[in-house]
C-alpha cells in the first residue's frame, strides 16, 4: 500500500529551499515563485521562523533569510566524511606544491557541491566556498567525473545521450586523466580536475585545482594534471572494496 505524502510539508521544504536561494526575500515573492496561495506561505514561514531555522532581516521589513540553525545541525553522510578525510592530505600536498587553490567535489542532484577547500595565499585567487554548486554543464568537475562514469547513470545525469562534442572531451579527459577549463566558465581562469575513483568506473567525485591564466599557462597545466591524476586514483588503492560506493550512486 503506498503512503500518501504531506503536502504541505512538502511545500514547506519548499519555501525553506527558496529562502536559502533568494535570501533576503519577502512573503508575496516567495508565493509567485512557488505559484502559491500567498497565506499558506505565509503560515509555513512562520512555522519555519518559530523553529529557528529563518528570521526576519534587520532592517529589512518583512524580508527573511536563514539563521544559523542549518549549520549548527549539518553533518555530512558518513561516506563523504571518510572520503574527506582519506583526500584532506592529498588536498594540502596539492595546496603546497602548487600554491593555487584546490578543492574536492561531490556530486549531489544535477551538480556538485564543495564539500573542502584550501585557498590559495595569493593576492589574485578564485576562492570557493564550503557548499557551494558547481555546475554540470561545462565544469572541469562534471567534465572530469561524466568521463568516467558508465553510460546509464551518466545519460541518466545529462537528462540524456551526450553529444558528439562532448563525447569526444569524455574520450581525452579519459586519455590523459584530468579535464581542462581554459576561461570557459570564467574568462580569465583555469581548472582542472582529476576524477577521485573507487573503482575503474567508479569515480565518486573530483580533486579540482583553479587560479588565474597568467599562473597556470598550458605548458604548466599538463604537471598539475597528472598530480591531481596520481592524487584521485590514490583514492582506488586505499578505499576498502566492499565499501567502495557504486558506479551513479550519489554521495554527499
Amino acid at each position: 500500500m503506498a503512503v500518501k505524502r504531506s503536502l504541505s510539508a512538502g511545500r514547506m521544504l519548499s519555501v525553506f529551499e527558496l529562502v536559502a536561494q533568494l535570501q533576503p526575500i519577502g512573503v508575496s515573492a516567495l508565493a509567485r515563485e512557488l505559484v502559491a496561495d500567498k497565506s499558506a506561505v505565509q503560515r509555513d514561514i512562520m512555522t519555519l521562523a518559530d523553529a529557528g531555522w529563518i528570521r526576519l532581516v534587520p532592517g529589512l521589513r518583512g524580508q527573511w533569510e536563514l539563521t544559523l540553525h542549518a549549520l549548527s545541525l549539518a553533518r555530512p553522510p558518513h561516506s563523504s566524511h571518510s572520503l574527506r578525510h582519506r583526500l584532506r592530505p592529498m588536498l594540502e600536498r596539492l595546496h603546497e606544491s602548487s600554491g593555487e587553490t584546490v578543492y574536492l567535489t561531490l556530486p549531489y542532484q544535477k551538480h556538485f557541491i564543495v564539500v573542502d577547500a584550501l585557498e590559495s595565499q595569493h593576492m589574485l585567487r578564485v576562492v570557493p566556498s564550503i557548499g557551494m554548486s558547481v555546475p554540470l554543464q561545462g565544469s572541469a568537475t562534471a567534465r572530469a567525473y561524466l568521463a568516467f562514469l558508465p553510460a546509464a547513470p551518466a545519460e541518466a545525469l545529462l537528462g540524456g545521450p551526450p553529444s558528439a562534442a562532448m563525447l569526444e572531451d569524455f574520450a581525452l579527459t579519459r586519455e590523459r586523466g584530468y579535464a581542462v577549463n581554459d576561461g570557459d566558465i570564467l574568462p580569465g581562469s583555469v581548472a582542472i580536475a582529476a576524477p577521485v575513483l573507487t573503482g575503474p568506473h567508479q569515480p565518486v567525485g573530483a580533486l579540482v585545482l583553479v587560479g588565474p591564466h597568467e599562473r597556470i599557462p598550458p605548458a604548466r597545466q599538463r604537471e598539475i594534471g597528472m598530480a591531481l591524476r596520481e592524487a584521485g586514483r590514490g583514492t582506488m588503492e586505499a578505499w576498502p572494496g566492499e565499501h567502495a560506493p557504486r558506479p551513479g550512486v550519489l554521495v554527499g
